[in-house]
């Protein structure tokens, strides 16, 4: 191949990368996903947010971080999302999904959009239960269960 063919395949796939992703933004308790909302927000500290349905405004998804009660040693932290309406809960250490530096808003904006794209999330900002278990099964380290107190 030669360097104009590569360089004309490469500039495509990034165009169709960036035409197909989608922008999650948290502005003003409002989650939007291409500019409409689809989920309402509420930061409770900046360890746990919780939300909530357009339709009914019904709490669907709680993120917590979890200290394991040592709050100056870091390796033994995780994370809680809890499907409220499936009664589901994933716990993870993999804080790479949903990790932005000092910037909780910008942690749930990353979380939001992985959710997207594992379809636990609709358009719609509706959650879908089958996918809920398939994340569960890829995702669910169950920490709780595995640390002795």
């Amino acid at each position: 191949m030669t360097l104009k063919k590569l360089l004309t395949v490469f500039l495509f796939m990034v165009n169709f990368n960036f035409y197909f992703s989608q922008e999650v933004v948290i502005k003003d308790d409002k989650v939007l996903l291409d500019g409409k909302q689809i989920l309402k927000a509420e930061k409770i500290n900046a360890a746990q947010y919780s939300f909530f349905t357009m339709k009914d405004d019904e709490e669907i998804l709680m993120y917590k971080v979890m200290d394991n009660e040592t709050p100056i040693y870091l390796d033994d932290d995780y994370y809680i999302l809890n499907f409220l309406t499936e009664k589901t809960k994933v716990e993870s250490k993999d804080f790479t999904k949903i990790a932005n530096f000092m910037n909780s808003r910008k942690g749930m904006e990353k979380m939001v959009k992985w959710l997207l794209k594992e379809r636990v999330i609709n358009n719609e900002g509706e959650l879908n239960p089958d996918r809920v278990q398939i994340f569960k099964e890829k995702y669910d380290e169950n920490i709780t269960e595995r640390t002795f107190r």
